[in-house]
C-alpha cells in the first residue's frame, strides 16, 4: 500500500486546523521505592521465615520474567538471583510470556535483552524454549500447561507486576496468577486460557492457577506494584499457599495506584508512542480508553484516537493500531506481522492487530482525527498529547482547556506555559518536545 504525501488525502487535510497547546503537569500520590533501595526490599522479603525456607541449599531455582515494561525489572530480578545464590541454590530465568517474541524461544530471549535481562547482567543462565508439560484439566475443563524446563527445576519463583488488565475484569487480573497461566504457559497455555474468549478469562484464569499451584514446583510469588509514575512501590513475596487469597487485595491497590487523565474526556487523543513496553495492547486502555473488549471500561473518553509511532524495542510488534482511528506512514511502515499476530491468534482478540486509516506525516495523523470530529466546534477542539499511556505525569492539553486549568478546576493538573502551536518540519513530523527541555 502507497502512502504519498501531497495526494488527494493531503490536499484534503492541509488547511485543517490544529489548536495552540500547552504543556501540563499532572500530580499524583507517589509512594515509590527507589532502584537503590529494591535490592534490600527483596531479600527483606525473601527472607521472611515461612519463604526463606522454600529454598534450600542446591535447588535448581527457576525464576519468571516477562515481557512487559515493568518498572525496574532488570534490578528487581538480579536481586532475585542473587538472594537465591545467598542460599546456595542454582538460579536460572526462564521467558514468562505466553506467545510474545514471536513466539519463538529465541525471540522471547531477546525480548528480555530489551529490559537489560541478559546472563551478562544477571549473574546466571537464560533458558528459553516454548516445550511445555500437559499438566492436565482445570475445573472449568480446560487443559493446563507449563513451560517444561520451570517443570522441570526444583522449585519456580514467580516475578511479576499486579495492575489492571487491558481487555476484562475479574478477582484475578495482570499478576501471579496471569504469569503463571499465560506466561509460563507458553503459547500452548496462553491460547487454552484465551479460547473462550475474554468474556471467560476471569473464570478461566483462577482455575487454571490453581491447577499449577497443586502439580508444578511453585514455590513462592514476589509481585511488584508501580505508582502513577511508572515507579516501583511494592514488593511482596508472597507463599504458595497465599497466592490466590493476596493477589485480589494487591489488585485493590493497585487499581487506587493507577493514574488517570485528570481532565477526563478531550475530542482527540493523541499518543506519540505505542509498544509492548507501555502496554500488551500498546496502549493501556485504562488510561486511554481505547478498549479491545466489552469486558472492560475506563479511562479518558474522546471522539478520535491518532498513534504515531511504535516503540523500537517492540521489535514491530505494534498491538493497538486497531484501537485508534489513524497511524501514520512511519508507525505502518514499522509493523511485523510475525510479531503481532501470534498475540492476536492466541488471545483471539484480532481488534488490537486492526490498521486504521494510515496517513503521511504526525501533522495530518492530528488534522484527520480533527477535520472528521461530529458535533463539535473544531477551532475549539480539545486535544490531548501524551507521550504514552505508561508516562502521563506530563502531557499537552489544547488552549480550550487552558482558562479552566490555571482557575484550579481540575485538581492536581497545573499549566507549565502558555498555549503555542505546535512546530511540525517540511516533512510534516511533530518536532514541539512534549516534555519541554
Amino acid at each position: 500500500m502507497e502512502i504519498k504525501k501531497g495526494g488527494v488525502v493531503s490536499k484534503l487535510l492541509e488547511d485543517v486546523y490544529i489548536p495552540k497547546m500547552f504543556r501540563a503537569k499532572q500530580t499524583f500520590l507517589r509512594p515509590v521505592i527507589t532502584p537503590q533501595e529494591i535490592p534490600e526490599v527483596v531479600f527483606r522479603e525473601l527472607s521472611k521465615e515461612k519463604i526463606s525456607n522454600q529454598i534450600k541449599s542446591g535447588m535448581h531455582i527457576a525464576i519468571t520474567a516477562g515481557s512487559r515494561g515493568v518498572a525496574n525489572v532488570d534490578i528487581i530480578t538480579r536481586s532475585i538471583v542473587d538472594f537465591v545464590k545467598s542460599k546456595n541454590a542454582k538460579p536460572f530465568i526462564v521467558p514468562a510470556m505466553g506467545s510474545h517474541g514471536g513466539a519463538t524461544a529465541e525471540g522471547q530471549t531477546e525480548v528480555l535483552a530489551g529490559y537489560n535481562i541478559t546472563e551478562e547482567t544477571m549473574g546466571c543462565p537464560i533458558r528459553s524454549c516454548m516445550d511445555t508439560v500437559m499438566l492436565g484439566y482445570s475445573e472449568c475443563g480446560k487443559p493446563v500447561y507449563l513451560d517444561k524446563l520451570a517443570y522441570e527445576s526444583d522449585g519456580i519463583i514467580v516475578s511479576c507486576r499486579i495492575k489492571p488488565h487491558n481487555a476484562f475484569r475479574g478477582k484475578y487480573e495482570s499478576g501471579s496468577c496471569k504469569m503463571m497461566v499465560v506466561g509460563l504457559g507458553k503459547q500452548r497455555g496462553a491460547e487454552s486460557v484465551h479460547s473462550d474468549g475474554m468474556g471467560k478469562i476471569a473464570e478461566n484464569l483462577p482455575a487454571n492457577a490453581k491447577v499449577i499451584l497443586e502439580k508444578a514446583p511453585i514455590i513462592l510469588s514476589i509481585p511488584c506494584l508501580e505508582n502513577a509514575y511508572d515507579e516501583t512501590c511494592r514488593i511482596e513475596a508472597i507463599h504458595k499457599d497465599d497466592i490466590m487469597t493476596r493477589e485480589p487485595e494487591l489488585l485493590k491497590q493497585a487499581f487506587k495506584n493507577m493514574p488517570q487523565l485528570i481532565v477526563r474526556e478531550g475530542d482527540v487523543l493523541v499518543v506519540d508512542e505505542i509498544g509492548k513496553n507501555y502496554s500488551g495492547s500498546g496502549v493501556d486502555p485504562n488510561i486511554t480508553g481505547t478498549f479491545s473488549t466489552d469486558y472492560a471500561k475506563g479511562g479518558v473518553r474522546v471522539q478520535r484516537t491518532c498513534m504515531l509511532d511504535v516503540s523500537d524495542c517492540s521489535h514491530g510488534n505494534g498491538l493497538g493500531t486497531g484501537l485508534c482511528n489513524a497511524i501514520t506512514k512511519r508507525l505502518f511502515d514499522k509493523l511485523d506481522p510475525e510479531q503481532m499476530y501470534p498475540n492476536c491468534i492466541t488471545s483471539t482478540v484480532l481488534k488490537t492487530a486492526g490498521i486504521p486509516i494510515v496517513v503521511a506525516t504526525d501533522k495530518e495523523a492530528i488534522q484527520i482525527c480533527i477535520r472528521t470530529l461530529n458535533n463539535v466546534d473544531k477551532e475549539r477542539a480539545k486535544i490531548i498529547r501524551i507521550s504514552n499511556s505508561l508516562h502521563i505525569g506530563q502531557i499537552m492539553l489544547s488552549e480550550a482547556y487552558y482558562e479552566a486549568v490555571i482557575q484550579g478546576k481540575y485538581e492536581g493538573l497545573e499549566a507549565q506555559d502558555e498555549p503555542q502551536y505546535m512546530e511540525f518540519d517540511v516533512e510534516g513530523n511533530l518536532v514541539t518536545p512534549l516534555i519541554r527541555k
